[in-house]
């Protein structure tokens, strides 16, 4: 990446902490980066192509950094503390004309945290491609269900401990999913010895 790009996209971030997207200028990140215009138009058209940009830089950081196999809650907690690192700024990006580009971005990082999860847990049990498909679709609605709620409520309530709770009140359902999926298996493949009775 750019350091230019970066610096103007950190620019960025830190006046959407502070303000509502629609009311942020080319002349407020410029004055914030220190940069003059014509910079900011030789690595962005607008505004709108610069937040396109920082939500992708974010969500691809999120995934190249934050994710690695482990209990479902290893895998959603980096997610869980980005979102409230940039509170301010989520949810003014969730409340502007990016919306979409937002929640295509989310989509991206919650599939990507669930495929870990469910590829780490394929190591020791045998899942169908459709079943396998079946739980990442799960998984991937559940968790962008939670943070999309949490973004509806205005950030109300502590979301790190309700994932937390989440978390602990559906330990074990993973390998109970896990095993249904190895039953299933077995049953479309039965052994050898099965299939000379």
């Amino acid at each position: 990446m750019n350091r230019t790009e970066i610096d103007i996209s950190n620019a960025f971030w830190q006046l959407l902490e502070e303000k509502p997207y629609s009311k942020i200028t080319v002349k407020d990140i410029v004055d914030r980066c220190q940069v003059n215009r014509n910079t900011f138009y030789y690595h962005f058209q607008d505004i709108p192509s610069l937040a396109e940009y920082t939500i992708k830089a974010w969500a691809d950081e999120m995934i190249q950094m934050h994710y690695k196999p482990g209990s479902p809650a290893s895998c959603i907690m980096p997610l869980i503390h980005g979102c409230i690192t940039r509170k301010n700024a989520i949810l003014h990006i969730y409340r502007s004309v990016h919306r979409e580009a937002f929640m295509h971005y989310l989509d991206e990082i919650n599939i990507h945290i669930v495929n870990i999860c469910v590829e780490y847990a394929a190591k020791e049990t045998v899942f169908s491609a459709e079943d396998k498909d079946v739980l990442l679709w799960f998984y991937k609605c559940a968790l962008t269900g939670i943070i999309l709620d949490w973004l509806d409520r205005g950030m109300t309530y502590d979301l790190l401990d309700f994932a937390r709770k989440i978390c602990d009140f559906f330990a074990g359902s993973g390998s109970k999913a896990e095993r249904e999926c190895q039953e299933s298996a077995d049953e479309m493949d039965p052994s050898p010895l099965a299939a000379d009775d």
